[in-house]
């Protein structure tokens, strides 16, 4: 029986022998292909088994231990061949098949796949295809003490599963690359469907485990796409209604979340706005804050009325007129301030009051009569119910506003350089009030440990401000929790809030935006914050953020650009696999990284139709009719 075994061994390895070792250059290894093994297929074990091409595995064996190589190229050798009996040069053989092979690991003595180089070969070692139980070791990327896997993908060449780890993927930061219509969405769909599909069974998911996904085209909205068990916002800036944001007063009412909000800067409007911020709260931290604040705009209009600096006086009254506007219906009361007027000889305000004698009353004369001017009674009529009706953004608008009053009295600040912030504050508090609400009792989670933040119809200003916003406000909340813990931030379309470049903001305030994502993708593996970007443009994105992901699912990409990106990021793609990135089929991908100890490429598997996202291209075919009639 021995005698058979070691029979059918050196059968097996004639069949599966391909060649020797002929030449060694570093890393590099040439083979000599025996002339029998030209096919395209060979016969093993009653398989067809593919015989070695561009791109497969080959096992060079070196005494007991089997180095993998990947082959790179190939080419044809010409020789001559000398005949004896006719004493002469002239055939040539072009059989002479010669493999360029890089290694890229071995298999070691317990019989796991080891990345990286450990010997090199000697020349004449012999050279074998990949038996199917050997291909399945290479491709196994899971350690012998990981139970948690999932299988999405087989390998290009093979068609074999490979079972990709729990961790060592998904508790690293992960990025997705790919031209539109690559398949990157379906890869980052079917990634975290299955993952969390695995890790629901197990007790503490809920709790111990948290994903956010910022959804800019609204494709992982679908009740079964990722999971059905998860938080929707369908936020809008548009006229259609779409869902708020719950946050807490605090939160909101927070320097931090204003200045994002608004993009204040950080020497001046950012300590205007802070000013502000302690001015609101104290009077509406006080019992009777609807009569103190009564106080403050009444005292306001007594002091304008009495200045000598027409300019800065006409100022405020605009802004006094501004916040009048919020107590009562401009349309419908007379706000104007007709009755008033300013003597630039006396350098003084006075009340014209009509009737016989038209008499005017100056102000520096008679200080009491200011009490007589609409803006003193419209000011002095306010009612704790109006005051009430405002929304918390418009009360702090007001205070901001009286802010500014105060501090353009004491000549405290430059218009130029705080106007800015109130234009902001203006355009953007209508799409504010949309998206948020502060309420009490604010949970973001709702229920469930999984939200979707689906922001397609929300305008081009707010889709940069609120991911910042909210990305913030996750992780620094994450960051206070227990330890054990995880969050997940997946960012798809990520080109919209990483790019490093853009007209729309300063300059200030896109240092700002990436500053605060690289910080979280540079220090949140620490506290169990993992971040994985998709994206169709690599370039657009910062190198710091590009460069800090540890494996990588790269899709087709043809620019230029973008590929140089790729080569500059991921150190540890061969040549043979960088030049096929441009020409990979839609669903395959390159996969690289620490959870990995080579380069594969693998086909994501396709998801059903209803868990898919929603980005699939439109079919003229299915949105047409065929108009004849045969």
């Amino acid at each position: 029986m021995m005698k058979k075994s070691i029979k059918n061994e050196l059968i097996k390895e004639a069949i599966l022998k391909i060649g020797e070792v002929s030449g060694i250059d570093g890393r590099t290894i040439y083979i000599t292909v025996d002339k029998n093994k030209n096919a395209s297929d060979l016969l093993f074990d009653g398989k067809i088994i593919k015989n070695i091409s561009v791109g497969s595995y080959i096992e060079i064996k070196k005494g007991f231990l089997s180095l993998i190589a990947k082959i790179e190229g190939e080419r044809l050798k010409e020789e001559d061949i000398f005949k004896k009996q006719f004493e002469e040069y002239g055939t040539i053989d072009n059989n002479k098949r010669i493999l360029t092979v890089k290694l890229c690991g071995y298999i070691n003595l317990k019989g796991n796949f080891v990345g990286g180089i450990k010997e090199l070969p000697l020349i004449a070692n012999e050279a074998f295809i990949l038996t199917e139980s050997k291909i399945h070791t290479i491709h196994n990327l899971l350690k012998s003490d990981t139970p948690l896997k999932i299988i999405i993908a087989k390998t290009d060449i093979e068609e074999m599963s490979v079972s990709l780890p729990i961790d060592g993927l998904f508790n690293s930061h992960i990025a997705i690359f790919g031209n539109t219509g690559s398949g990157k969405s379906n890869t980052l769909a079917a990634l975290y469907q299955e993952m969390i599909k695995v890790l629901s069974y197990r007790e503490g998911f809920k709790e111990n485990c948290k994903f956010f996904f910022f959804d800019f085209n609204g494709e992982y909205s679908k009740e079964h796409c990722i999971t059905k068990d998860k938080t929707v916002y369908t936020l809008s800036t548009g006229k259609k209604k779409g869902n708020k944001i719950p946050i807490a007063f605090d939160d909101f009412m927070d320097l931090e979340t204003l200045s994002v909000l608004f993009e204040a800067t950080e020497k001046t409007q950012r300590p205007f706005m802070k000013r502000a911020l302690g001015f609101y709260k104290r009077v509406f931290d006080k019992d009777d804050y609807f009569i103190h604040f009564k106080k403050i705009l009444t005292s306001i209009i007594r002091t304008v009325l009495l200045m000598a600096n027409k300019e800065v006086a006409f100022m405020i009254l605009d802004y006094i007129e501004e916040i009048l506007t919020y107590f009562y219906d401009i349309d419908t009361t007379d706000l104007r301030r007709d009755d008033i007027e300013y003597h630039s000889k006396n350098a003084t305000f006075f009340l014209r009051k009509s009737g016989s004698n038209n008499t005017e009353i100056y102000f520096n004369s008679f200080p009491e009569s200011i009490k007589d001017t609409k803006y003193y009674k419209f000011a002095d009529g306010i009612n704790k119910k109006s005051l009430n009706n405002i929304s918390d953004i418009n009360e702090y608008y007001i205070f901001m506003v009286l802010q500014l009053i105060y501090d353009l009295q004491q000549n405290k600040v430059q218009l130029d350089h705080i106007s800015p912030v109130i234009g902001r504050f203006k355009s953007k508090r209508g799409d504010i009030e949309k998206l948020f609400e502060i309420k009490k009792d604010a949970n973001l989670w709702q229920s469930c440990n999984i939200v979707i933040l689906d922001l397609h119809s929300v305008n081009l200003d707010m889709r940069k401000t609120i991911p910042l916003l909210l990305a913030k406000h996750i992780y620094n909340e994450h960051k206070t929790t227990e330890k054990g813990n995880s969050l997940s931030i997946i960012i798809d379309e990520a080109h919209n809030i990483l790019s490093k470049t853009s007209s729309r903001e300063t300059e200030d305030w896109k240092d700002y935006r990436l500053e605060t994502f690289e910080e979280i993708i540079k220090e949140g593996r620490k506290f169990s914050v993992f971040v994985t970007i998709s994206s169709q443009r690599p370039n657009d994105i910062s190198e710091t953020i590009i460069s800090q992901a540890h494996n990588y699912f790269i899709h087709q990409l043809v620019n230029q650009k973008d590929l140089q990106t790729i080569g500059n990021a991921v150190s540890y793609i061969d040549k043979v696999t960088e030049e096929s990135i441009p020409t990979l089929p839609v669903g395959t991908c390159i996969f690289s990284g620490i959870a990995t100890p080579m380069p594969l490429k693998i086909k994501i598997n396709e998801l059903p139709d209803h868990m898919k996202p929603d980005s699939s291209t439109l079919k003229f075919e299915e949105i047409t009719k065929d108009s004849y009639e045969f």
